[in-house]
């Protein structure tokens, strides 16, 4: 099973192959995990996340879908996105405050691995302080354009406008232009 790529492990989980889901847990449970902190900030609301989504994963595998990305990005966009629902579920406490700096976050660490971890790692240093900044709160705080105004202190058009800079730089550095 170690063999396998990601498409075919995720066939063999079609399958039945309950193998096939401890290999993708040894390939990605650390970038997942990674994520998961990055929004969470809470290891044991992580750790609930990534089991979550590694059984989900498993039974929904059938709607894996090859030509709409890697199995890398669906376990990342299901990562992502069911971290961001667990931040905005009522009766959830922040346990980061509002006015953390952008410094601070950007300073944490986010576990990245595969072929375009350098590529990555340069293209998201090559951004402006406060492109980085506004990037950051929409991606791992899942903010709004008016919320991130409000966190950086900064007008709407700024942020929209970092963000469109931001991401058209990113294109770029990754070859996606």
């Amino acid at each position: 099973m170690q063999s396998l790529d990601d498409v075919a492990l995720v066939a063999q989980l079609v399958a039945g192959r309950d193998e096939a889901l401890g290999v993708l847990y040894d390939r990605y449970s650390g970038l997942l995990m990674a994520i998961g902190l990055r929004i969470l900030h809470d290891r044991r609301e992580a750790e609930d996340l990534l089991h979550d989504v590694f059984v989900e994963a498993w039974r929904r595998a059938a709607d894996f879908d090859s030509t709409r990305g890697s199995v890398r990005a669906w376990l990342v966009t299901r990562t992502r996105s069911r971290a961001l629902d667990r931040c905005k579920s009522p009766g959830r406490v922040r346990a980061v405050p509002l006015d953390l700096g952008s410094e601070a976050r950007a300073s944490e660490p986010v576990e990245v691995d595969g072929a375009d971890h350098e590529r990555l790692r340069r293209a998201v240093t090559s951004l402006s302080p406060g492109q980085r900044a506004v990037m950051e709160c929409a991606y791992f705080d899942g903010l709004s354009s008016s919320e991130i105004a409000l966190r950086l202190g900064v007008p709407m058009g700024t942020v929209k406008s970092r963000m469109a800079a931001g991401l058209a730089r990113l294109r770029v550095a990754m070859g996606a232009a």
